[in-house]
């Protein structure tokens, strides 16, 4: 089906973005997102699957701005209703209009991981647990959102204050201990805390590492690294990435030995938890 809009680097049409049964279809008329839908309606009747209507909404756009439009129909029982002004829709867990709702989509990952992070301080598992539980329920929250939404070092940074803030509450941290202690690996003295700002920045670097190994085999890659080229150093996957790995890789006060990334990082926090600074270095000795 020769629909959807053509990428104009690589000539690329793309009709449609999906993923297990979460389904977005993109076209440039009324005519041709009729096409689409049909076709995925009679797809869905062929494999026996229902079109969930409940869970279906359209929006239009001319020159980046919404613009009324009439509701789908798909036959004489059957319509798609129009997105109403000023609602989002949900598409692989994040908030969309006429772009992802990045101050909403914030807003709402820090009140889970909150919500999450209290309830596991509050249950009645040995402290060890609940520090795996941390890990394994409330990271998550925000991990899946890095590299989506365009959070900022210092946000990342009040949420791990916030977290050592709950912490100290709950008598797991003592107000006077040093605040890397928390994500200092058990057997080193600390807690096993998976940090948030070292997993944000593994994140990145992961992300801009796929797009750099993958993008000449495969075109949509290729476009999105092209996409995040031209992007401000802010909010650029790429830039943003690099920018990290120049500081992780900046040598060591007392060696000049170089070692990559993350790996670095974790050296440099041992050797001063060690001989009692209380410099802050990003990673910890953490398994990311």
């Amino acid at each position: 089906m020769n629909t959807g809009y053509e990428e104009h680097t690589t000539k690329t049409k793309i009709s449609h973005l999906i993923y297990m049964d979460d389904l977005k279809l993109i076209a440039k008329s009324e005519e041709e997102l009729q096409k689409q839908t049909h076709t995925v309606d009679n797809f869905s009747d062929d494999i026996c699957m229902e079109f969930g209507l409940a869970n279906c909404a359209m929006i239009a756009f001319k020159r980046d701005k919404p613009v009324h439009w009439q509701s789908l129909v798909i036959d004489i029982n059957r319509e798609i209703q129009e997105l109403e002004q000023g609602k989002t829709y949900k598409h692989l867990g994040i908030e969309e209009s006429e772009g992802i709702q990045y101050q909403q989509m914030k807003e709402r990952l820090k009140q889970e991981y909150s919500r999450r992070l209290r309830m596991i301080l509050k249950s009645e598992l040995n402290a060890r647990n609940k520090i795996t539980a941390i890990g394994a329920l409330a990271v998550p929250v925000l991990r899946y959102s890095f590299g989506i939404i365009n959070w900022r070092t210092k946000e990342i940074k009040k949420i791990n204050r916030k977290t050592r803030k709950m912490l100290t509450m709950n008598k797991m941290h003592h107000p006077k201990a040093h605040i890397d202690r928390p994500y200092v690996k058990r057997k080193g003295g600390g807690r096993g805390l998976v940090q948030i700002e070292a997993t944000y920045k593994a994140e990145i670097i992961n992300i801009a590492e796929y797009l750099d190994a993958n993008y000449k085999e495969d075109q949509f890659v290729n476009i999105v690294k092209n996409h995040e080229r031209k992007q401000t150093n802010m909010n650029s996957i790429i830039k943003t990435a690099a920018k990290i790995t120049e500081e992780l890789c900046q040598p060591n006060e007392k060696s000049d030995a170089k070692q990559d990334g993350i790996q670095h990082t974790k050296a440099r926090l041992g050797e001063s938890l060690k001989n009692g600074k209380t410099k802050y270095y990003m990673g910890s000795t953490l398994e990311i």
